[in-house]
């Protein structure tokens, strides 16, 4: 028991500071949909008769190259329920980080709606030290790792809690001082919570593996769906919205989300259009399932087969921030977010309080050793 301790204690320490980062991060996360349609003016098609059509895709993309001619299309999210499509666009081929152009383009009749420039609002910078610091790959295994460190923090945790509540009644807090009573509620906050601080914890750890695993699939699959085009310059799609509909036509189950336009970026295919589709339930809206097209031949596709470990990927991210739910799961989601930060907080105090108590008792007793002198005239 005496190493179970010790070990909680020190994986509580080792973490404690990045976890409530995480949480703090992590509270304004939950609800960075509203967030951002309150902060941010939403570009929406304007009114016409229902039952206008649509123009074909490729029409809308146009569009966006005639405003940014010196631009590059890099992805195309076709969202027919809104009359909209967003054309995301990059002054280089291979797109760098933070320079994106999104512009809006009205389905119906060609116009653009709004453009988006590159920008940093407060989310994007809340998000970005919640998921690596502003330090990129490094700093996101970094958090995996304290992700791992919290679970073996929170077993521990466990493993101490039943023999010292043997003695007392579940939900008991005593008051003869401040520390029995914050110990009291550290324990008793931190068992009703555990099963969600783990599952949020071990799910955060699988999110910082995104990129290693995503490149470790790309690795196993796109070198043979890429054999036939070796030496082949890069493609020129003959028909976007052609893609899209025979995907369509193909997986009539499934949305589509979003387009990825050939590239030589490690994201697409030089050969390529990828049609990335979803399911269409709150939960399934994750499950993506990317649709490799012939960029000149519509009716050429493959569906590779998604790893198990994507699966893991797509089941933890909707999971760890609790937004597959509606907003009802997202306040729940929250006052456990809130409740954790407290449990981290008080041990913390637990902890100083504990070593501050030693060091008086010792010094107290120290002084009682000292016996008074006394001299004699």
């Amino acid at each position: 028991m005496r190493l179970w301790v010790q070990v909680h204690t020190w994986t509580s320490l080792i973490s404690m500071v990045f976890l409530l980062m995480l949480c703090l991060t992590g509270l304004p996360l939950i609800f960075h949909q509203e967030i951002d349609h309150y902060l941010e003016d939403e570009i929406s098609a304007p009114e016409m008769p229902s039952g206008t059509p649509l123009l074909p895709l490729d029409r809308l993309i146009a569009s966006a190259q005639q405003r940014l001619p010196e631009q590059h299309v890099l992805f195309v999210a076709p969202k027919e329920a809104e009359s909209i499509a967003v054309v995301t666009m990059s002054p280089t081929a291979i797109p760098v980080p933070g320079q994106f152009h999104r512009l809006t383009v009205d389905a119906r009749t060609g116009a653009v709606l709004g453009e988006e420039g590159p920008h940093q609002d407060v989310m994007d910078v809340i998000l970005r030290i919640h998921r690596d610091m502003f330090t990129g790959l490094p700093g996101e295994l970094f958090l995996g790792l304290m992700g791992l460190v919290f679970a073996a923090s929170i077993i521990s945790g466990v493993v101490i809690y039943w023999p010292f509540m043997k003695r007392l009644q579940f939900g008991t807090v005593r008051n003869r001082s401040a520390r029995l009573r914050w110990l009291d509620l550290h324990n008793l906050l931190g068992i009703v919570t555990v099963s969600w601080a783990l599952a949020v914890g071990l799910t955060g750890t699988i999110n910082t593996l995104a990129v290693p695993l995503f490149d470790l699939w790309r690795a196993q699959t796109m070198p043979a769906l890429l054999a036939a085009y070796q030496g082949k310059p890069l493609a020129e799609a003959k028909s976007v919205g052609g893609a899209v509909d025979a995907v369509r036509a193909a997986f009539p189950d499934r949305l589509v989300a979003f387009v990825t336009m050939p590239t030589t970026a490690r994201f697409g295919s030089p050969q390529h259009l990828i049609v990335w589709t979803k399911g269409g339930t709150p939960f399934t809206a994750r499950m993506f399932q990317p649709v490799l097209v012939d960029a000149n031949d519509s009716a050429k596709m493959v569906a590779p087969g998604v790893s198990w470990y994507l699966r893991a990927l797509q089941v933890s991210r909707p999971l760890h921030f609790g937004d597959y739910g509606g907003l009802p799961l997202k306040i729940i989601w929250a006052l456990l977010d809130v409740i954790t930060i407290i449990v981290l907080s008080s041990g913390l105090y637990l902890w100083v309080a504990k070593r501050w108590g030693s060091k008086r008792r010792l010094a107290t007793s120290a002084a009682a050793t000292v016996a008074p002198v006394t001299v004699s005239p």
